[in-house]
């Protein structure tokens, strides 16, 4: 048959209100990782988002698929806010350790605690869905840190291990509460964690400086 007169296959689109209902999914559930971690039962994260069960799982076959997406989500945006504080500290729009502390806090609106998983050993951090993006986002942070290092603003012994723990801690609710207020003090106490990173250090740390990789391995 001539190419040229051969019948074009008819490209399929996801519909307006089926990309809607995914969006609702993956918002639902990153929100729901943070408050419960990521075995929050899926039945949970469509009554959270509005949808039917089945809806969940036309779009997300397995769990992992979910978690994946989630946490591919938060990682690009958390990227994006880190490299945008590189950014405004190269164009000195911002003092490092400034820019250092405008990203902690949009990454914590971010809900940043929702990659917990990716610490997981269930949890494959080389799928190819997520490595660009992951390893784009654990390069900012650092370059962000080392700018903030090389200021003398930001004490040496804290790696972006240390600072992603602290960040997911800080702002999970507390252990047996809904806390519906939490919200309304987690930028509060990150004031107060920030201002402990700060130079000079006011005591010595035990252990070293965890990176990333460290947490994985543990």
């Amino acid at each position: 048959m001539d190419t040229a007169t051969a019948p074009k296959r008819r490209v399929t689109r996801p519909r307006a209100d089926a990309l809607r209902n995914r969006e609702r999914i993956v918002a639902a559930a990153r929100e729901m990782f943070v408050e419960y971690g990521a075995d929050v039962p899926l039945d949970e994260v469509a009554r959270r988002a509005g949808v039917g069960n089945a809806t969940v799982y036309r779009n997300f076959a397995e769990r992992a698929d979910l978690v994946r997406e989630v946490v591919s989500t938060v990682t690009h945006r958390v990227a994006d806010l880190a490299e945008q504080g590189i950014a405004a500290t190269d164009t000195g729009e911002s003092t490092a350790f400034g820019a250092l502390r405008t990203f902690v806090h949009a990454a914590v609106d971010e809900r940043i605690g929702a990659m917990c998983p990716i610490l997981s050993p269930d949890f494959d951090p080389f799928h190819p869905d997520l490595l660009d993006s992951r390893l784009r986002m654990e390069q900012a942070i650092e370059g962000l840190m080392e700018r903030a290092r090389a200021a003398g603003e930001l004490r040496t012994d804290i790696a972006v291990g240390d600072l992603m723990v602290a960040l997911s801690q800080l702002t999970r609710p507390l252990p047996g509460t809904a806390c519906v207020s939490m919200d309304s003090f987690i930028h509060r106490h990150l004031q107060l964690f920030l201002d402990g990173l700060m130079t000079p250090a006011r005591s010595e740390l035990p252990g070293v400086a965890a990176t990333l990789e460290d947490l994985r391995q543990n």
